[in-house]
């Protein structure tokens, strides 16, 4: 039974990255706006109703990628060593899930592009982003016994420089992604 459902959970992912790509690629060539559902259920090979099986629109596919990405940050900081401060596992998290791509795939600076031009998309990443927040706050404030302010302004600050790092990056894409986010990162160490 175990086997089926590994099988069954394996193939369910590989369409859900196929539509995702599917989607992606589409606005990538037309725009969001001139992507269909039923245009990416026919490149992704699947009917509309099994696209809605899968995801709720077509930004919630395009999306799908930088989601993945959240849940692996929040699975790496959960999996840092326990003795570590919530800052210190909160960088390294972060510098080892974000900071070791040397060329990030062509997928996520897409899907960022997009993000950046759309609307729409930009408020799917913004709502994406208070959610990996939360969770990651939450996470530090169990490392750190503080259930104050102080573990959501870190992440929050965090993922500022992230975000600011990510963004001057893309502007002209010179040198490495992992070089920018760990500048962006000692930032927030100061001095200012």
């Amino acid at each position: 039974m175990s086997g089926t459902q590994g099988l069954r959970e394996r193939k369910k992912a590989e369409t859900r990255l196929a539509v995702h790509r599917a989607a992606l690629g589409l606005a990538v060539e037309k725009g969001y706006d001139g992507v269909t559902v039923e245009e990416i259920a026919d490149t992704a090979n699947i009917s509309r109703r099994t696209f809605f099986n899968y995801f709720s629109d077509k930004a919630d596919a395009m999306m799908y990628g930088e989601e993945e990405r959240h849940r692996r940050l929040v699975a790496t900081l959960r999996d840092r060593p326990a003795e570590e401060s919530g800052w210190v596992a909160l960088r390294a998290a972060t510098l080892e899930l974000f900071g070791s791509f040397d060329s990030p795939d062509r997928e996520w600076i897409a899907r960022t592009r997009l993000a950046r031009r759309h609307p729409l998309l930009l408020a799917r990443q913004l709502a994406n982003l208070i959610h990996l927040e939360q969770q990651l706050a939450t996470l530090v404030a169990e490392r750190d016994g503080d259930t104050g302010v102080r573990p959501r302004v870190m992440v929050s600050s965090l993922l500022a420089a992230l975000r600011a790092a990510t963004n001057v990056w893309l502007d002209d894409e010179a040198g490495s992604l992992a070089e920018a986010i760990e500048e962006g990162l000692d930032v927030l160490a100061g001095p200012y």
